[in-house]
């Protein structure tokens, strides 16, 4: 807890906290945990007064409890789930994106991570009406590719312009780029600056790898604190607001194993809630477009449910790939 200071609190004078440091009372702690009825005769202080400073600094600084039944009945109210616009996807994710929760997508170069935000920008933005902040850090987007996505969903132009209305596209290069837009946008939200910020229901960053991996390596100690500063970030930034956050993640190459696994190491493993991981389909019958997508993290399925989807026709909502799961 904090230092007493003038002002913490309504009758915490500069005058009441010079004669409480008089005796060694410096910090909420020293004042909340002392004898009142001493400190009043000492201090020449009222008595009543002390305990209603009292009571006042525990409201402010006191966490109190929660029984599980509350907790539940909060995280009903605050929870909505965001359907991707691909019916297997969904399924594997347990219905789709969680507000309140970070989900990262990882894969190889031209495994289909951008691919599957796009379609989940435009489904979010057009068949679920919301928000969208999209954080490119790779330059991946095009508003072409979203159009034909949109173009895909409605033939209505005024429901396309609509859509692409709803979708704040923002580019950050490096991670102190991003850490402002993502501050700003808390903020924004704070603030009730404007109305596209308040309904915000899916913020993407495509890609997170872009922007730390460059601080990572060797006894770059700065870069791995930055690398949490974002993790943190983006975890209240869901938490508190009430989005679903998706990343995207490059994959590495194990040095002792050899296998391939998502970047950023086990310190950022820790941060998102759901992980998939995109693979290109492999075989001699495999067609370029087909891809497999593992579950490999997730609160609420068993890990290692793998479905395999051909992302050629992913945009087209009456054409959902066929779900083929298979436990590993």
């Amino acid at each position: 807890m904090g230092m007493l200071r003038a002002g913490l609190c309504p009758g915490l004078t500069q005058d009441v906290i010079q004669l409480l440091r008089s005796r060694g009372i410096k910090t909420v702690v020293d004042l909340v945990s002392a004898d009142l009825e001493e400190t009043a005769q000492k201090c020449g202080l009222s008595y009543k007064a002390l305990v209603a400073l009292r009571r006042v600094l525990l409201a402010q600084f006191s966490a109190f409890p929660f029984n599980g039944a509350d907790l539940y009945e909060e995280l009903k109210t605050s929870t909505a789930i965001l359907s991707t616009g691909i019916g297997s996807l969904d399924k594997l994710l347990d219905a789709g994106l969680y507000t309140g929760e970070m989900t990262e997508i990882a894969g190889g170069p031209g495994s289909g991570k951008t691919q599957i935000c796009l379609c989940v920008v435009a489904n979010v933005a057009h068949g679920l009406q919301q928000n969208v902040l999209y954080i490119d850090s790779n330059g991946g987007l095009t508003a072409a590719r979203i159009l034909q996505l949109l173009q895909a969903r409605t033939p209505d132009e005024e429901e396309q312009a609509g859509a692409l209305q709803r979708i704040q596209v923002v580019h950050a290069f490096d991670i102190f780029q991003m850490l402002d837009v993502l501050q700003d946008f808390r903020g924004a939200v704070a603030q009730q600056v404007s109305d596209s910020s308040r309904t915000v229901k899916l913020v993407v960053v495509d890609s997170v790898t872009a922007v730390v991996s460059p601080l990572l390596g060797g006894q770059q100690r700065e870069g791995l604190a930055l690398m949490m500063q974002l993790a943190q970030e983006l975890k209240t930034l869901a938490r508190d607001l009430g989005v679903a956050v998706v990343v995207t993640n490059h994959m590495t190459r194990d040095r002792d194993s050899g296998k391939l696994k998502p970047a950023l190491g086990r310190s950022w493993s820790f941060v998102p809630s759901t992980r998939i991981v995109l693979a290109i389909g492999e075989g001699a019958g495999a067609p370029g477009s087909q891809r497999t997508v593992c579950l490999t993290k997730s609160p609420r399925l068993p890990t290692g449910i793998q479905v395999t989807v051909d992302i050629g026709t992913w945009g087209t909502p009456e054409q959902s790939p066929v779900l083929q799961e298979d436990q590993i």
